[in-house]
């Protein structure tokens, strides 16, 4: 929010947020459902392939950053906590303590209980390990969604009845089954850019649900309220009144949003055009897969998936589109549309004045973590300020002229770091 200030610099009409962090045009959130991943070992190898640039059995990774999800309760053919040994489960514990598993992807299928999610909740607190993010799966009884997902998790009388202690768990961000074939989120939606005219049929029935959906969330329908606005998040209350925030995934193939939702056939979908649209519009998007439905355990990613990946990397590297986890984007979206700031100039400057506390939040204080990365557009980087609740931050990053021509300063934005030394 900018406040009003006296012009005594003459940068004060320049002062803007930045949409993304410098120099990055676009956001991406890879968000992978671990549906039919087959073991640990799989999942290993695609989590050290996308964040790491060791040799594996892909080539050399791709040095991005990307998160997974876990469940605790599933059949025995896939991989899950319960279903893990104790070096699967370690190498899941590291996981989510360095960031890179960040989606608690419900309880699972065999999750009947309340006692099932205090049994994982316990495993979950006694091993230091904080999961911010839920994203309901299949028809799974834990899930949150009522009207897409069937799930009974926020019902108080029901067995399954869990969203009390998820809440006081950490959980703060909700996904519920909406996805849309609208590429780009936070700004306008664009739904004729779906269309494929090699596939005129099938990518018109695609268009229309999304028109269609876009005329019911107008009409009020709850169900589609989130496409209605094409933001990735949106404030809401579960059905036992537990205050989140809900999010929107989005899958862009023209085939609908189930199509190509797999690591099978991410390159069917993550194709040059995509990541130029998504870079043309300037939009976010948490991309709705399931990295781990491969065809080849020795080898999981094939060779389209492979350069899909690659071509993302390059687009990283060269400033136009920040790969980061699920919960990293959803953090900053909150903080952009959240934060409160005031500016004012002297003889020496510019002061920005960020404020995280004294803010009426959703969900409580901003914490900083979420503000790396914030950009403001200014005259003169070399004389500007910023503080955050009074204290001045200190590693403040001066920005050349980005594609607008516009000069900024950002909080700096970190990475996360992989884990170490873990050898599967």
């Amino acid at each position: 929010m900018n406040l009003h200030a006296d012009n005594k610099y003459n940068a004060i009409s320049e002062v803007q947020l930045r949409q993304f962090p410098y120099p990055y045009r676009a956001m991406l959130a890879i968000c992978s459902d671990l549906d039919e991943t087959s073991n640990g070992r799989v999942y290993w190898e695609i989590m050290r392939f996308l964040n790491t640039t060791d040799e594996t059995s892909m080539g050399e990774g791709v040095g991005l950053e990307v998160g997974n999800s876990i469940y605790f309760y599933e059949t025995p053919d896939q991989f899950s906590y319960w279903n893990a040994d104790d070096k699967d489960r370690e190498m899941v514990k590291l996981l989510i303590k360095s960031g890179h598993i960040d989606c608690l992807h419900s309880y699972g299928e065999l999750a009947k209980s309340r006692a099932n999610t205090q049994k994982a909740l316990e495993e979950l607190i006694r091993s230091n390990c904080k999961i911010e993010v839920w994203v309901d799966h299949g028809r799974a009884l834990s899930n949150f969604g009522k009207d897409i997902m069937g799930g009974h998790g926020d019902e108080a009388d029901h067995e399954v009845y869990h969203a009390d202690l998820t809440r006081d768990y950490g959980i703060k961000y909700v996904w519920r089954g909406r996805v849309t074939s609208v590429l780009g989120q936070d700004i306008p939606a664009n739904f004729y850019e779906i269309f494929n005219w090699k596939h005129p049929v099938v990518s018109g029935r695609t268009v229309l649900k999304e028109v269609v959906k876009q005329k019911l969330a107008k009409s009020g329908h709850e169900k589609y309220l989130l496409h209605g606005t094409n933001e990735t998040l949106q404030k809401t209350f579960l059905r036992d009144g537990q205050p989140m925030y809900e999010f929107l995934r989005c899958n862009p193939h023209w085939g609908g949003v189930s199509s190509c939702d797999q690591g099978r056939c991410i390159g069917e979908v993550l194709t040059t055009k995509t990541l130029n649209g998504l870079i043309d519009k300037g939009g976010s998007c948490i991309f709705y897969t399931h990295l781990g439905k491969v065809d080849s355990l020795n080898v999981p990613f094939n060779e389209m998936a492979v350069g899909a990946f690659r071509q993302l990397a390059k687009f990283f590297r060269d400033g136009k589109i920040l790969v980061t986890t699920t919960r990293r984007l959803l953090g900053y979206r909150r903080a952009m549309s959240e934060v409160k700031y005031e500016y004012s100039a002297d003889d020496k400057g510019l002061q920005i004045d960020i404020n995280t506390k004294d803010v009426q939040n959703f969900l409580g204080e901003i914490p900083q973590a979420d503000l790396c990365g914030l950009s403001f557009y200014v005259l003169d980087p070399s004389k500007t300020r910023v503080s955050i609740n009074g204290k001045s931050v200190e590693n403040l990053v001066h920005n050349a002229p980005d594609h607008t021509g516009r000069s900024s300063v950002s909080l700096a934005w970190s990475f996360l770091e992989f884990p170490a030394g873990y050898k599967y």
